[in-house]
């Protein structure tokens, strides 16, 4: 079909030579509309009636999750007529805020079955579902998100970074042939990446020690709730949101440990983990009458398990008598930092399901708060310890 031009210009809208028709496409989904039976006044909008009428005409066309979020659409924008590109974004799977704002304003319970119900799905499709429910409170994001998700890009930054820890971690395995309390060993904090405060000057070791871990039970507790958690974090919410919050939660944790515990060293990726889950279990409270996961009280036990147990023996190891005196063990400040960053920023972040971070005004209160720490922080390693006369461990 020939292109012209026309008002409501997308790579989904086509219009004929005489700008008579306009057809929004996605896959084999076809919903043509008129403009001059539908929007005559060329406003940009059309009355929800005759949005009701195209519906009707065309619905058997539509996907069935599509349909009921424009029907939600319909029934839910009080002021008697629908924004024409809300309709466009909603077919080229695009989610605009005027839109997201019409479904919210709608109030309306989806009276269909739900996502849950339906059989005769693949692995995949099953596992998408899963995650799905897993993660996101409200039906209607649940059936959006499983009919677009398509696996592409994949989830590989929490991958990437699992991988690359556990790369990291036989190397130093094997170079210092130990497995257990790596620390205990004198060439441990001779590596590049650890934190040091010593090295404070060198500033990739604030983000390079999550590679670099106390032992096979850190790396095995981290990455168990990486993965757990961080993977289907990614999968709904995409890899530049989690990769924003894992790396606050880093930096977070060894500026924290820099301001509060001055002498000691980091390693381990608590930090970034600790924001994430802190983050997720957050919403799930937030938003716990939403949430449809299976045995959410007990994941929720587990999880907060499983942080108390990393978190007791990171505490354990800071305060046991260290192998090489005066030099400490490493130092459990930085899960903290991660959990500030998962309950103020990560929070914000993880909310708003498809809506862009940019246009929301809380995010940028958290992240303008969180600047000014870093700031901060930077300023205090500076000036603190030479001002406060702090006696540091001799350098590994």
């Amino acid at each position: 079909m020939p292109t012209g031009a026309n008002v409501h210009s997308s790579p989904a809208v086509a219009a004929n030579a005489e700008g008579e028709e306009i057809e929004v496409l996605e896959s084999t989904e076809v919903l043509p509309a008129a403009p001059e039976d539908y929007d005559p006044e060329s406003s940009g909008f059309i009355s929800t009636e005759r949005f009701r009428d195209l519906l009707e005409a065309h619905g058997s066309e539509l996907d069935p999750h599509k349909l009921e979020v424009l029907l939600a659409l319909a029934d839910g924008n009080a002021d008697g007529k629908i924004c024409y590109q809300d309709f466009v974004n909603l077919m080229s799977n695009k989610r605009s805020n005027s839109f997201r704002r019409a479904i919210l304003q709608g109030s309306r319970q989806l009276k269909s079955s739900s996502l849950r119900e339906e059989v005769g799905l693949g692995l995949s499709q099953r596992l998408v579902r899963h995650v799905a429910y897993e993660t996101l409170p409200r039906e209607v994001d649940r059936k959006w998100y499983f009919d677009s998700y398509t696996y592409c890009p994949p989830p590989w930054l929490i991958l990437a970074i699992t991988i690359a820890e556990m790369v990291v971690f036989v190397y130093y395995g094997l170079q210092l042939d130990r497995w257990v309390l790596q620390v205990s060993s004198p060439s441990f904090l001779k590596s590049p990446l650890p934190y040091h405060p010593q090295r404070r000057a060198q500033a990739w070791r604030y983000l390079s020690y999550i590679f670099m871990h106390a032992g096979i039970e850190h790396l095995g507790l981290n990455m168990a709730m990486q993965l757990l958690v961080g993977v289907p974090l990614e999968m709904v919410h995409g890899a530049a949101r989690i990769g924003l919050i894992y790396l606050c939660g880093v930096l977070a944790g060894s500026l924290a440990v820099s301001v509060a515990d001055m002498t000691a060293p980091v390693v381990g990726s608590s930090g970034g983990v600790y924001a994430l889950v802190s983050a997720h279990l957050a919403n799930v409270v937030m938003n716990w009458s939403g949430m449809k996961c299976q045995f959410k009280l007990f994941r929720m036990a587990m999880a907060l398990v499983c942080m108390s147990v990393e978190f007791g023996r990171a505490v354990w190891l800071r305060f046991y008598p260290p192998a090489f005196p005066p030099c400490p063990n490493p130092s459990f400040v930085a899960h903290l930092g991660g959990v500030v960053v998962g309950l103020t920023l990560g929070v914000v972040v993880l909310q708003n399901y498809e809506q862009r971070l940019q246009e929301q005004s809380l995010f940028w209160i958290f992240f303008c708060v969180y600047a000014l720490f870093v700031f901060c922080g930077i300023f205090w390693n500076i000036f603190a310890y030479s001002l406060l006369d702090v006696k540091l461990p001799p350098a590994p």
